[in-house]
């Protein structure tokens, strides 16, 4: 077990994080998120979990989700994405948002890499030229640099076989497991 493998199983504190979320969400979404975050780091060019089934970005069981399928890579991480007509912007573009979003799951799958729970802080993304639907776009994600809590991480989306895009960085906080225990919180129906 390396040293990144058995910190991502431990909160900032040192406790287990399958104990933790245990005692407070007993057969959560929480519990298999975690678990799933707590994995260890695959070899480079292994393909990576999703964060969860519902996931907005990564997510098989949620219909609105883009559905990235993300590879661990030497350097980072990296996806080939195609957006479809349910990402439209104007017409046959891609909506910036849902770019952005591409992006920001992205950088969430460096987690892994990192052995961290870790929140987006800032998100900037330059949008270089339109990104199409129906094309399919190369993104790549890498940690820039660590400074104690913070993340600084950056990517880029290039048309397979053709220009860049977009490039994107943003930086991410770690947290405690305790900031994910908000969320499963539901408020009144």
């Amino acid at each position: 077990m390396t040293e990144a493998t058995r910190d991502a199983d431990q909160t900032q504190d040192g406790r287990p994080l399958e104990a933790v979320a245990e005692s407070r969400h007993p057969e959560s979404a929480l519990d298999s998120w975690l678990r799933s975050m707590a994995r260890p780091e695959p070899a480079p060019g292994g393909r990576l979990p999703s964060h969860s089934p519902t996931c907005a970005g990564c997510g098989k069981d949620n219909a609105a989700s883009l559905a990235l399928e993300v590879d661990a890579t030497e350097a980072g991480v990296s996806a080939v994405h195609r957006f479809d007509h349910r990402q439209e912007g104007a017409p046959g573009i891609t909506h910036g948002g849902l770019v952005a979003a591409a992006f920001d799951d992205l950088f969430g799958f460096l987690l892994y890499r990192v052995g961290e729970l870790a929140v987006t802080r800032t998100l900037t993304v330059e949008y270089l030229r339109p990104v199409l639907l129906g094309v399919d776009y190369q993104f790549t994600a890498t940690v820039r640099e660590r400074a104690g809590r913070r993340l600084h991480v950056e990517a880029s989306a290039t048309q397979v076989d053709g220009p860049r895009v977009a490039t994107a960085h943003a930086t991410f906080v770690v947290v405690d497991v305790e900031h994910f225990a908000q969320g499963s919180t539901r408020l009144p129906e």
